[in-house]
């Protein structure tokens, strides 16, 4: 009989951030963001267009149209940022997610990381980098905590 290693918390909300990125529209990345306090899902969000409007999987993506580099003129796009969703999901619903993490599939942008501050968030967990860096000082300065953890397997594990 194979023992099977339980995943620690971080890899456990970043592994679930990567199955609600699969829900994305976006043709460039998918990301999937999780909020997360107390070991307890808050809310979750993963990039696309706006609820109920044609995404990029239907009408293509304006970015690459316009050969836009990743990271840059976020204002010509059709899509909803994860971390973006995630804010909005848990307003939606009622729920706070001050003192939360988030575990989300990329670092953010700078639009989404002054959104984080102003959630009030504590802590942004991730295993991959975003082509835009300017988040890290204005984390520091908010004193949110950041991590790039490892990626974690794509395999789920249990037992029958």
């Amino acid at each position: 009989m194979t023992q099977s290693t339980r995943p620690d918390i971080d890899e456990y909300f970043l592994k679930v951030a990567s199955v609600v990125a699969e829900r994305a529209t976006c043709r460039r990345h998918h990301v999937g963001a999780v909020a997360a306090r107390d070991k307890h899902i808050l809310a979750t969000g993963y990039n696309g267009a706006a609820a109920g409007l044609k995404d990029c999987l239907e009408l293509g993506c304006l970015r690459d149209e316009q050969h836009i580099p990743s990271g840059t003129r976020h204002e010509i796009c059709r899509g909803i940022h994860a971390e973006q969703n995630v804010i909005i999901q848990g307003a939606l619903h009622g729920v706070s997610l001050e003192d939360s993490t988030i575990y989300c599939t990329h670092t953010p942008c700078v639009l989404c990381a002054k959104m984080l501050v102003n959630a009030r968030i504590k802590r942004f967990v991730s295993f991959s980098r975003y082509d835009d860096n300017s988040f890290v000082d204005l984390f520091r300065e908010a004193g949110i905590e950041f991590e790039i953890k490892n990626k974690p397997p794509t395999t789920i594990s249990y037992l029958d």
